[in-house]
């Protein structure tokens, strides 16, 4: 080839090289433009998160597309990219957070809770709160768990920093760390810890896992941390944080629940060989000829799994995220587990809701009525206790369960709460008055037998809707009579310890005697009540509901030392009696040491064994049998009289007086009463008094109140009787007075 030839060939080459060149970078600035343009419009800045990679729901990688995605990811994305930042996730590649915040690498590293110090020992600053985690326990099956402080918990090296703020929380606890769910769980079934701690959403992913179908979630969070991005504590670092949280106050709730609800409202965990290995091991053994079997087996299996598994993740959820106290559905779980755990404590639930509230909203904006609500939760929480709750049952409505506490407790309620939240607007300057309507039910034997707390609500909202449809502002009850009862049982219960202090609370005696001589032979100790508010109660009134309540050891005790005390006093008058005092079955289910009470008092005041009666009722007899025995045989060991009461009203006295030793029969008069066929009663009492003559006992009558019941007593051979027809029960000073000088009962003819 010539050199002629060969410069414009060389030249056409040159050209095609040029055009092929343009063409690579049009084609490269078409594919960039959009990335600058994106970069351009957010402020030009980007911005590196380090992350943990395994926490689904929380953050994890996408199996289509690699990308670390979640709910920390999806809400950190929409907060920076308000902030004017590009985001890029990277999978941290420290053992702990700690280390992470170390490596600059990372603008920023999360989920903290706290501030906290770097592995380093550096200081770091954190963004505001993107969410609450919920941490809840897992435990292998129903297993009853030590207190929280002696717990022994299991946890992810990966939620090492969380462990500070545990231990902060549950002294004494004990955490070993593991490095992933198989250590852990294996751990748990080998009994090294008590329980797994983690957040609930990672635990709604893991336990979607068929070898973990056996773990139970507590059903109560043990508590909830803040979900926060932290950096090193330098200038940048904390421009960034101070920017990072104009992003996130710009995120609205609906937003952030919109993502939460996404991720957990879908099943992201995915089987691999070994899940349907563990599951359908022994059906694979079937071989080919079950092949068809076993596809229906599985595909009824998985769809049970993705049921159970959508259960728990409901389950989790039981806490209204507007307000933070309980969803309806947690609110549920909390009454139930109240009534079972305190079956012997008066409740109420009360149903209340706003009645302009779409006003407020309307007029006011959506953000002042979530302030509202949120308000009127913390007013109302600032008054309950562990052992009542509280539930947003859905909008403005919220459901309450309280201890009965009577009038002044509800009227401190409403001005303390309510009247706070009337004047919520009108106390930031704005002419808007805010209307409660609210419905009571008071809570009845049977609700504590079958706990139905729709039923409940359902009553309260009927009497909600009365309060509403008179366009009033208030409460009513929707059983006033329960209401009325309870009032008076809580007072009895409440003012016990102030009755026994002030001197409401008064021994009676009512005087035994010898219908044969006409003298008196000892007194049966009575206690009367003289209540500052409801007058003279009944002893047939305040027994029973200080028995329920568990306080009846608290008023026996006061009498038999008030006794001691009086039966000391006229000792040293030089006038020697001896009292029957009441022995409640109660005080023994209990499991006390009756015997060395007893033993003890007389030591205190110097009395004699034989001054105290001691009173057991037949019937107590019959429930613990093998108890009261035992008692009753060291009571006698000890010296003291014990004496079987209103023998003859139960229905094993014939067995009574074969296995019990006592040393007096008090009997009931049932048989004289005017009912049924007084000829054939009269004969059962003849024969009762020779069978314990018989048998070697005492004998006294009790409840006689005429002149004709007295001589049939004495010509049967009873001569000691105690009723209205020789004196009433009477105070101390009458008793003393009545001994001294006017005898005892109208002599026998």
């Amino acid at each position: 080839m010539t050199e002629k030839n060969t410069v414009p060939t060389v030249k056409r080459m040159n050209r095609r090289l040029l055009t092929a060149l343009i063409c690579v970078i049009a084609g490269l600035s078409c594919a960039v433009a959009p990335v600058l343009s994106a970069f351009a419009e957010n402020g030009g800045d980007a911005l590196t998160v380090g992350v943990p990679v395994d926490r689904c729901p929380v953050f994890y990688r996408d199996a289509d597309t690699d990308e670390i995605v979640g709910i920390g990811a999806d809400l950190m994305r929409s907060a920076a990219e308000a902030a004017g930042y590009a985001v890029t996730f990277r999978a941290i590649e420290e053992e702990t957070l700690k280390e992470a915040l170390d490596n600059s690498a990372y603008d920023v590293v999360m989920p903290f809770g706290s501030a906290i110090s770097s592995a380093s020992g550096r200081s770091t600053v954190v963004s505001d709160n993107l969410f609450q985690t919920p941490f809840t326990l897992v435990t292998e099956g129903n297993r009853q768990l030590p207190p929280l402080n002696e717990l022994r918990v299991g946890m992810f090296y990966s939620l090492s920093g969380v462990t500070e703020t545990v231990r902060q929380l549950y002294p004494g606890i004990e955490i070993t760390l593991f490095e992933d769910l198989s250590d852990s769980v294996k751990a748990l079934r080998d009994d090294k810890v008590d329980a797994l701690l983690h957040n609930s959403y990672v635990w709604s992913y893991l336990l979607q896992k068929p070898s973990c179908s056996d773990l139970m979630v507590q059903p109560s969070d043990m508590f909830s941390m803040d979900f926060r991005a932290g950096a090193a504590d330098t200038p940048a670092g904390r421009a960034i944080i101070d920017r990072l949280n104009g992003g996130i106050a710009a995120l609205s709730d609906t937003r952030r629940q919109a993502i939460i609800l996404d991720y957990t409202s879908r099943r992201l965990y995915q089987y691999d060989f070994f899940d349907y290995l563990y599951q359908y091991g022994l059906l694979l053994l079937l071989g080919v000829l079950l092949f068809a079997s076993l596809i229906v087996i599985a595909v009824q299996k998985n769809h049970a799994i993705r049921m159970e598994q959508a259960e728990k993740m409901h389950r989790l959820i039981d806490h209204d995220p507007l307000t933070g106290v309980y969803s309806l559905n947690g609110f549920r779980k909390r009454v139930e587990e109240l009534l079972r755990a305190h079956p012997d404590i008066p409740y109420l639930l009360a149903f209340t809701n706003i009645r302009n509230f779409k006003y407020v909203n309307d007029s006011l904006g959506m953000a002042a009525g979530d302030e509202l609500l949120r308000f009127w939760v913390s007013k109302t929480l600032e008054t309950l206790t562990d052992e009542e709750a509280m539930g947003r049952v859905t909008g403005d409505r919220f459901a309450v369960l309280r201890r009965l506490g009577g009038d002044d407790l509800l009227r401190m309620d409403d001005h303390k709460v309510n009247d706070s939240v009337r004047n919520y607007f009108v106390d930031q300057g704005k002419e808007h008055k805010v209307q409660i309507c609210g419905g009571v039910y008071v809570l009845t034997p049977e609700d504590y037998r079958r706990i139905d707390v729709d039923h409940m609500l359902d009553f309260a909202r009927v009497a909600e809707k009365r309060v509403r449809s008179t366009r009033k502002d208030g409460y009513e009850f929707y059983n006033p009579d329960q209401w009325e009862k309870g009032k008076r049982v809580a007072d009895v219960v409440s003012h016990l310890p102030v009755a026994i202090q002030s001197g409401q609370l008064q021994v009676w005696y009512q005087p035994q005697v010898n219908y044969e001589t006409g003298l008196i032979t000892g007194a049966e100790a009575l206690c009367r009540w003289n209540h500052a508010k409801l007058g003279w109660l009944r002893p047939a009134e305040f027994i029973p509901t200080l028995e329920e309540a568990g306080l009846i050891y608290d008023l026996d005790c006061f009498v038999w030392d008030r006794v001691c005390q009086d039966l000391s006093r006229w000792n040293a008058q030089g006038k020697r009696r001896s009292v029957s005092v009441n022995l409640s079955r109660c005080d023994m289910l209990e499991g006390r040491d009756i015997p060395g009470h007893f033993s003890q008092l007389i030591r205190t005041y110097g009395l004699g064994a034989d001054q105290l009666r001691i009173e057991i009722t037949e019937t107590a007899y019959v429930e613990d049998p093998a108890l009261l025995i035992s008692t009753t045989v060291k009571l006698r060991e000890l010296g003291f009289q014990v004496e079987m009461d209103d023998f003859g009203s139960g229905y094993s006295s014939l067995h009574m007086l074969k296995e019990v030793p006592v040393d007096r029969i008090k009997l009931d008069l049932l048989f004289l009463s005017s009912t049924g066929d007084p000829e054939r009663g009269r004969v059962i009492v003849s024969h009762m008094i020779r069978m314990v003559r018989a048998l070697g006992m005492d004998l006294i009558a009790e409840g006689v109140e005429n002149a004709d019941q007295a001589h049939f007593l004495q010509s049967r051979g009873c001569s000691e009787m105690q009723g209205f027809f020789f004196h009433k029960p009477m105070p101390v000073q009458d008793f003393e007075q009545l001994d001294e000088n006017t005898g005892a009962a109208p002599p026998a003819p």
